[in-house]
């Protein structure tokens, strides 16, 4: 079974959901794959830094927040698609499988890589940020102010 070639925005999110993965939890999924496909490097995982920016209030003027350490990579698969991860931190391997599964995605297995990789890494990711949500929500305050009727 063909599947078309993914568009940007497919692209984008599951580049996203990689980067954000937990490096562990990526690994063991990879891992349940039968095969994964050998490689050679374009750019070797290499650690540097990147500088965030942040605008009051989302849209007034930017300014330097910080800088953040980063891992990239890019790889080719045997069949000629071309893998690219950025990952926050210093984790090699977690860059290399990022770009690993961005380069199969490309290929014909990426439903394969949908159901076992990524739905559950999407999956679990939403459950974390639900959980988060109810403990901030557990300690939500509302005010309000009752009238006394002496105007």
């Amino acid at each position: 079974m063909t599947t078309a070639k993914p568009g940007t925005e497919a692209r984008r999110a599951w580049m996203s959901l990689l980067a954000k993965s937990a490096p562990a939890r990526l690994g063991a999924l990879i891992g349940e794959l039968d095969a994964l496909p050998d490689h050679s490097w374009l750019r070797p995982p290499e650690v540097g830094g990147v500088m965030l920016r942040g605008r009051m209030g989302g849209t007034g003027a930017p300014f330097n927040l910080g800088e953040m350490t980063v891992t990239r990579c890019a790889l080719q698969i045997a069949s000629g698609e071309i893998g690219h991860a950025y990952v926050q931190g210093r984790d090699k391997d977690h860059a290399t499988r990022a770009a690993l599964v961005d380069a199969l995605m490309q290929t014909a297995r990426q439903d394969e890589l949908r159901r076992h990789v990524l739905d559950p890494l999407e999956a679990e990711m939403t459950a974390a940020k639900a959980r988060r949500a109810a403990k901030a929500g557990a300690t939500k305050v509302d005010f309000f102010t009752m009238v006394r009727g002496e105007d």
